[in-house]
């Protein structure tokens, strides 16, 4: 059978491509296993020697094998997600990174947040039009970082409505904005706004933090030796039980924060103690079992249960009140959880001691806020 020249460009074509496609297949499970290398690096230096050769072969590969490289950010540690981060910025920066492929990876909700958002920052130096296609669709992103930027965007957009003087479409906006929120600047900034327009703002709520607790106390915390102590209600929760306190009998009371960033005080209840334990307990109904955060801050020594099991235990006083300043992965299962908290105040006596509080909030992994099942039917 003859072959005319035009089939014999074919067929070198056909064998042309199936070459290149065998390479790029073959080279697929190199980048596995350097991904790999770098993943299992440990503390304390462990693997980080096998990490660091697998780096330089990672940071030395094509621009067209970006997006790989990223997606190996998805289920690495923290430490690995730094190696891998430093890698793609290399390979980034010998070449034109691929911007379609860019693209899809941003979209990619699937993909850790850290390696969507290096994709987009990637995307950006070559394709700057990108920021106005992409960024509106980012305001309900579980990606932190990256739906802060949508958000910025609509507050701007109110911004620019009250400048005009258009009142509703400023409110309207804002509000849009505050459902989406989930940095506290941006939350107090947009809840400030909505005031100024003669709006309220529940940011409590936005954020998760629960306001509704049964408190009791105080118990006897002097000498310190109150946080060791196993006082009742440790023992489980009996609403009505009455206990021998500090300074008589005590019993649970309701409490309800109305603090806007649910600040449960336990001045308020039972006076400015020193030397005192309290406890707040609150239930929190699940519609499925789900891993969750519990995001909590407070100025004072305290331990944190849920359902009975110790969540955690921080002994230092005063030391300041970072939002989200205790972070706790947990498990919470489908319907009732309770949760108890234990917070002590010591006998320090300056004015910037005088905190007797904490907030708690509960959030999905991505630090969005969740809803006990039975107050969302309020």
């Amino acid at each position: 059978m003859q072959i005319g020249s035009a089939g014999i460009a074919r067929v070198l074509c056909g064998l042309l491509a199936w070459s290149v496609g065998t390479v790029a297949w073959g080279a697929e499970p190199e980048l596995d296993k350097l991904l790999a290398d770098l993943k299992a690096v440990g503390p304390d230096a462990a693997g980080h020697e096998q990490a660091a050769t697998a780096w330089q072969r990672l940071a030395e590969m094509d621009v067209s094998r970006l997006t790989s490289i990223l997606a190996g950010m998805d289920g690495a540690s923290p430490l690995a997600v730094n190696w891998i981060a430093l890698a793609a910025q290399t390979v980034a920066e010998r070449g034109s990174p691929p911007a379609a492929d860019l693209e899809r990876f941003v979209l990619d909700r699937s993909h850790a947040p850290r390696g969507r958002r290096l994709a987009y920052e990637l995307l950006l130096r070559v394709d700057p039009s990108a920021e106005d296609r992409l960024v509106p669709q980012m305001l309900d992103d579980p990606a932190r970082e990256l739906r802060r930027d949508a958000v910025e965007r609509v507050i701007a957009e109110a911004s620019r409505a009250a400048e005009k003087g258009d009142k509703q479409a400023a409110v309207a906006t804002y509000q849009r904005a505050l459902r989406a929120v989930w940095d506290l600047d941006q939350a107090r900034l947009v809840s400030d706004r909505l005031r100024e327009l003669g709006q309220s703002a529940d940011l409590a709520r936005q954020l998760g933090f629960i306001t509704r607790w049964k408190l009791i106390g105080p118990f006897d915390n002097t000498g310190l030796k109150g946080l060791g102590n196993a006082y009742p209600p440790e023992s489980g929760i009996e609403v009505n039980a009455t206990y021998a306190g500090k300074l008589g009998e005590v019993r649970w009371v309701e409490f309800t924060s109305e603090d806007r960033f649910g600040r449960i005080d336990f001045f308020k209840p039972f006076g400015n103690q020193r030397e005192v334990v309290g406890y707040a307990a609150t239930e929190f109904v699940a519609d499925e079992a789900q891993e969750a955060e519990l995001r909590m801050s407070s100025a004072n020594a305290n331990k944190l249960w849920l359902n009975g099991q110790l969540v955690h235990e921080y002994p230092t006083y005063h030391r300041g009140t970072d939002f989200d300043q205790f972070i706790d992965r947990v498990t919470l299962k489908a319907g009732r959880n309770d949760i108890l908290v234990k917070v002590c105040q010591n006998e320090q006596t300056q004015d910037w001691a005088q905190r007797w509080d904490f907030q708690l909030r509960v959030c999905d992994l991505n630090g969005a806020a969740l809803h006990s099942a039975d107050e969302r039917k309020e």
